[in-house]
């Protein structure tokens, strides 16, 4: 903190009439003596520079008033810094003093807000005091107002777009029917309350599940549904009427077909939250009590780009529809046969509370065995390890697929590998990889690609190479295939000419799965519980029925 004071001689004080000014002769800083008024404004600077609202506070007037304001403002600011220069102060002799503020914020990035505010002070019986009054922080601030920096975004805002164009996901207005279980005298009540009165729109949303909720987080605010607009004017009672029941408005991506749902929701999300953040920009407003709020200082850029994704929306409603086929966990992945392009994935409901998705990895059990036993024989007849011919094949390697990829922290790419000659674990966009290979090698095209969803942002591959595949390996893969499904686990499907296929298990409990190329597309199926293999190919068989 900067103090700028002139000094003047004490007996001036001596020799002028009760009207005279003299000049402040405290040089400032924490440690500044607070009997003149000097020392109390250079002890209020120093505690807003410490953003110490409380300390600021009792160096006014009104400490208690001072106190809300600035504990408002500090927080609604939110600076990295602040510095707080003190000007031209100056001391009548009547037992009042005159000063100004210069204020910069910093933020990070070089935003910074500098203005210059002016005051007064009082001498009192404890001391000099700052007279309290909001325009103190900012020039016109009103009584119960504050200052604030908030993020801007540009508009209009991104969409994320289909193959072929149309828009597959859109920013829209939606309400979050939150219960704060600290707001109400009933819990139990309210919980029942809420459900029913949500029921018309969101009748999956039952007392049980808010309940769960709420005991997944003890004494916290849950958000039992997020509605979007035009579903608030469906239901028959206002769920604020509902003890403990707050409706909060907000943004978000959302389907523009309500009838699609995909595990690639939350990773098409946070790709194209990247690009809003990106463009973000921020502005320092004035807000206040019956006032519209008022632009300080700020900067907005242009909008980003459109999100252009491989996502074909009809394939993802067969996909959709093929996914709820069983009433166990089921995920089935599509993509294109010869570019890797992710065309569609969707799980039904028991998959969504198992939480399963691209990203995870699962045991594969028996469904790799013909894969294996190539790779084996072919590491063996070359002299090279079964590890470059995994990882060429797609399956020893990690993907980070923007538009997909949704990372954790203990776990920050989309697919990780262990594999052991006793068994392996994979993810579906490894046994998506693998499947584009193999039908890559038959179309002649005889290196490994990596799966994407993005157009234009390639898949980031680690823990080896993808490259060229040899024929001495996929060619006995693709017969084995094409014998499963002539005549062996897959042969009962239908309406699937041209099929080659991997089915298998990893144990009567599951999980099961599906490999297939047919039709230009590999279809990857994962289910979870009791006869998974066979769910397997009853996703299967319904996705053949109606692509």
């Amino acid at each position: 903190m900067k103090i700028w004071v002139r000094r003047a001689p004490k007996m001036a004080c001596a020799v002028a009439t009760c009207s005279a000014v003299v000049a402040l002769s405290a040089c400032g800083g924490p440690g500044a003596d607070s009997d003149d008024a000097a020392g109390a404004v250079s002890q209020f600077a120093a505690a807003m520079e410490r953003q110490d609202a409380g300390g600021a506070a009792k160096f006014t007037t009104a400490p208690g008033q001072a106190g809300a304001t600035l504990t408002e403002t500090l927080q609604a600011m939110d600076a990295e810094h602040i510095d707080m220069v003190v000007q031209n102060p100056v001391e009548y002799s009547d037992g009042t003093a005159s000063f100004a503020l210069k204020t910069t914020w910093r933020w990070d990035k070089d935003r910074t807000y500098e203005t210059t505010s002016s005051g007064t002070a009082r001498h009192l019986s404890t001391g000099w005091k700052i007279t309290w009054e909001p325009s103190v922080i900012h020039p016109g601030l009103p009584v119960g107002g504050q200052l604030r920096e908030i993020r801007t975004d540009a508009t209009p805002a991104p969409r994320v777009r289909s193959r072929s164009g149309k828009t597959f996901m859109y920013l829209q207005p939606v309400n979050d029917i939150i219960l704060d279980p600290n707001q109400t005298g009933d819990v139990r009540r309210s919980v029942r309350a809420l459900a029913r009165t949500i029921e018309p729109i969101a009748p999956l949303i039952t007392t049980q599940v808010i309940s769960e909720k709420l005991a997944e987080a003890p004494g916290e605010p849950i958000t039992a549904v997020t509605l979007r607009d035009p579903d608030m004017q469906v239901l028959q009672s206002d769920p604020k009427a509902v003890p403990g029941v707050i409706v909060r408005k907000a943004g978000m991506l959302v389907m523009k077909d309500r009838r699609l749902s995909s595990p690639l929701e939350a990773g098409l999300t946070n790709y194209w939250q990247a690009i809003r953040d990106a463009t973000a920009g921020w502005q320092v407003q004035m807000v206040g009590p019956g006032i519209k709020p008022r632009k300080l200082a700020g900067d907005q850029g242009p909008p980003g780009p459109d999100v252009n994704t491989t996502v074909d929306q009809n394939l993802q409603l067969t996909l959709g529809d093929a996914a709820v086929e069983v009433g166990q966990p089921a995920t089935i992945l599509a993509l294109d046969a010869a570019s890797g392009a992710v065309l569609g994935m969707a799980r039904n409901s028991y998959a969504v509370d198992r939480g399963i998705n691209a990203d995870t990895v699962y045991p594969v059990g028996t469904t790799l065995n013909p894969v294996l036993t190539e790779v084996e024989r072919t590491a063996n007849a070359n002299q090279e390890s079964s590890d470059s011919i995994m990882d060429r094949l797609g399956l020893g390697v990690q993907f980070t697929v923007p538009g997909a990829s949704t990372p954790t922290a203990d776990q920050p790419g989309v697919a990780t590998v262990d594999f052991r000659p006793d068994g392996a674990n994979m993810s579906m966009m490894n046994m998506g990889a693998l499947g584009v290979a193999l039908a890559r090698s038959s179309m002649g095209k005889m290196t490994s690609v990596a799966p994407y969803v993005v157009k234009g942002v390639p898949t980031t591959v680690a823990g080896g190479q993808l490259g060229e595949l040899d024929a001495a390996t996929t060619a006995p893969i693709l017969r084995a295939m094409t014998t499963v499904a002539r005549s062996g686990d897959a042969s009962d499907l239908t309406g699937a000419p041209g099929l080659k296929a991997l089915v298998g298990t990893n144990g009567p409990q599951g999980p099961g799965w599906f490999l297939g190329l047919q039709g230009g597309k590999v279809i990857v199926i994962y289910t979870e519980g009791d006869t998974s293999g066979t769910a397997a190919l009853q996703v299967a068989q319904k996705y053949f029925r109606i692509k």
